[in-house]
């Protein structure tokens, strides 16, 4: 059976997350993704984090199933190249800065003439308009204007970041339902495609929940609060005797119930001031000494297994060694075998969401820098003699 996005062809001219993430999650189901790079260099995160053999392994998980396609955008041989693909593609992506497209005379206006059907993909740190439009913006300036970086870490210590580019990924997250929802009204009303407009720091304000509401009713502004759910009680990071952290998430009225029959407090059971959230949340300190106690007394595994038994929302904090040798993230397919260029051996993260009748799949690994440039050049028209010139002069 086809996979959904079978036959939807994708120009990704992204570098880094935000948009080669949108092209990754595109290309696993289905699509057919042209990955333009620059020519000797490549996108930069080839070079990010830990390499082997002087590529990042990060890029075997970020551009697997792609093609790429070296090609010069500041020439006018290669904005040719891209006007006459855009002729033949569904989707376009880019993230660079606003009005570096329109420079190279491949806005949308100009894109939008040459095929109606395309639907473009702007992904930027404050958007295609407004007073910021011009400041560069990453996703770590993104998360901390949306409000994500206020929120982080402990009470009176300086706000952290959360440990990995959220925002560019939140940001290609909310670009892929942007495509989805363009595809489908363009195939349903009439042929047109649209430009998505997404900002970085939009995508993280999108996820903050009460925190506008709060502030224009009540004024509050809500601070770190460390490894607590402010607001919702209990539910906290517990020391095991161990050293090691237990997650308890006993916020519902009959979870906390069971939760106090676990660690033998009947009298903050039957208190019908705890019997619901707001009265919990206004003791929640002396519920958290409680279970703490509790908590000091078992080791990680035994507070788990007692947990667990309750029907009580708990966990451990992971880290990548543990989620490796976990059962559950192997039997739902999350750990994938692949190979590097040299057939290295590398575990890379499953494909989601998980479709029961058509799911995402890795068709090829992560392409090396321009390794389908003839192939896509030639198919469009330019011949071998063009290209060993253009290859002579750095073009391609």
């Amino acid at each position: 059976m086809n996979k959904p996005l079978h036959g939807v062809r994708v120009l990704e001219m992204g570098q880094l997350i935000a948009g080669p993430f949108a092209a990754k999650m595109l290309a696993e189901f289905g699509a057919e993704v042209i990955k333009i790079e620059p020519p000797g260099t490549g996108d930069p995160l080839r070079k990010w984090r830990l390499l082997h053999e002087g590529t990042s392994v990060w890029w075997a998980a970020q551009s697997r199933n792609k093609q790429s396609v070296t090609l010069d955008l500041r020439t006018p041989e290669g904005q040719d190249v891209i006007r006459t693909l855009v002729n033949e593609c569904d989707v376009l992506i880019e993230n660079f800065r606003p009005g570096a497209m329109e420079g190279w005379g491949l806005g949308w206006d100009t894109l939008h003439k040459i095929n109606p059907r395309l639907v473009m993909l702007r992904v930027s740190g404050y958007g295609q308009d407004g007073p910021y439009r011009d400041r560069p913006g990453f996703g770590v300036v993104g998360e901390a204007m949306g409000g994500l970086r206020h929120l982080s870490g402990e009470p009176g210590r300086t706000p952290v970041r959360v440990g990995v580019s959220i925002g560019d990924s939140l940001s290609a997250l909310h670009g892929v339902i942007g495509i989805l929802l363009a595809l489908r009204h363009r195939d349903q009303n009439g042929g047109d495609g649209q430009m998505i407009d997404v900002a970085l720091y939009e995508s993280v304000f999108n996820m903050m929940e009460s925190l506008l509401p709060e502030y224009s009713v009540f004024g509050t502004v809500r601070e770190p609060a460390g490894s607590s759910l402010p607001g919702i009680a209990p539910t906290n990071a517990y020391q095991c005797s161990d050293g090691k952290y237990v997650l308890i998430a006993g916020n519902g009225d009959g979870i906390f119930r069971r939760l106090m029959d676990v660690i033998e407090r009947p009298d903050l059971r039957d208190d019908l001031a705890l019997a619901q959230n707001d009265g919990r949340v206004k003791q929640v300190q002396r519920l958290d000494a409680a279970i703490g106690e509790w908590s000091s007394q078992h080791t990680l595994e035994q507070a788990l297994f007692a947990l667990n038994g309750a029907g009580i929302p708990a966990g451990r904090i992971y880290d990548i060694a543990d989620i490796a040798a976990d059962p559950h993230y192997k039997a739902r397919n999350m750990l994938l075998d692949a190979k590097l260029d040299d057939g290295t051996p590398v575990k890379l993260p499953g494909i989601i969401p998980k479709l029961s009748a058509t799911p995402g799949e890795v068709r090829h690994q992560a392409p090396k820098l321009g390794q389908h440039t003839d192939q896509v050049l030639a198919g469009i028209g330019i011949d071998s003699a063009t290209r060993d010139e253009w290859r002579q002069r750095g073009i391609i």
